[in-house]
């Protein structure tokens, strides 16, 4: 229930009580299907759940706590929307992060918008930015990459597996009316830690608050893969970057942990090492894994001395 004087879902407009004063901040994000989404490689509980997590996961690269979410969703007549609030509920619930509101509509195709509010507080540390990077900083992940593309690239086999099993039961056995859905069983996913990755990734709230409490220098989490958001980070701050490693999850590749995407880890630039892992300790956190370093050399990206290979998620219009 609302606190005394606010107002969720269910009026015109919600009205809300920020928990403290600062400055606000603010992140949205669209999930299209087709673009950023396969209907068919989990559910709509998965798809719900996906969309929250990916704008709360702008709020941890900033080492924020989200507040609000808003929520409109534009889908084909028929599509299961509670199935949908049952993702975005259980994604609300682990970060804290209350849906007060949002809008629906009829679509050709399933999309989702999420707009997510808190507040930095005042008087103490400020946000990490992209563009706070040093030369010199130490760079560390929070954890391995490649998991989502990797559960990514193994939905995809199973779905291909499933078609092809069922074009050959269709065209062997005559009496056969009906096929089997090519849909991957949700029940029965290969891998579950790499699937789960790709279909319930979570923002790292807590490394992100962590790591602003220790004064990292800069942040960004990694939506768009390492190579692509090392270089949005690399050009906000005006650095280059020397990475001597790049650890891959188990089960992933080394270039699903290069580019692969959707990891939601945290990439950050830190002038004192020490200090991040030791508060990450404090916090009892996985230790943050170091890649490398910023440098003095704008533009120039290497990995073991060699430049780095394009890669990632490129927004193109």
């Amino acid at each position: 229930m609302p606190p005394g004087g606010d107002i969720w879902i269910g009026d015109d407009a919600a009205v809300v009580t920020p928990a403290s004063t600062g400055r606000t901040v603010l992140a949205t994000d669209l999930l299209v299907a087709g673009v950023h989404f396969d209907e068919s490689l989990g559910t709509l509980e998965d798809v719900g759940y996906k969309a929250l997590m990916v704008t709360v996961s702008d709020f941890a690269a900033m080492g924020v706590r989200p507040s609000y979410a808003l929520v409109s969703i534009a889908a084909p007549p028929g599509t299961d929307v509670d199935r949908l609030g049952a993702g975005l509920a259980e994604a609300a619930g682990e970060t804290g992060c209350v849906i007060v509101g949002g809008d629906l509509a009829q679509s050709p195709v399933l999309v989702l918008s999420t707009a997510v509010f808190g507040v930095a507080e005042t008087g103490g540390v400020p946000p990490m930015l992209r563009s706070g990077a040093r030369p010199g900083d130490h760079l560390f992940v929070t954890g391995p990459l490649g998991r989502s593309a990797a559960g990514l690239r193994l939905l995809r086999a199973a779905a291909a597996n499933n078609k092809t099993t069922t074009n050959t039961t269709t065209t062997t056995t005559t009496t056969t009316t009906t096929t089997a859905s090519t849909s991957v069983d949700p029940s029965r996913p290969p891998v579950p830690d790499l699937v789960r990755a790709h279909r319930r990734p979570v923002a790292r709230l807590a490394e992100g608050e962590a790591a602003r409490r220790s004064g990292v220098g800069a942040a960004i989490d990694l939506s768009d893969g390492l190579v692509a958001d090392l270089r949005h980070l690399a050009e906000a701050s005006g650095v280059g970057a020397d990475l001597d490693t790049v650890p891959a999850a188990e089960g992933a590749t080394r270039d699903e942990a290069l580019s692969g995407g959707e990891d939601y880890e945290l990439l950050v630039a830190t002038g004192s090492p020490d200090a991040l892992v030791a508060t990450f300790r404090a916090a009892d956190l996985a230790a943050p894994l170091p890649i490398g370093r910023c440098t003095d050399r704008p533009g120039r990206l290497t990995l073991g001395g060699d430049p780095l290979p394009p890669g990632g998620w490129l927004h193109r219009f």
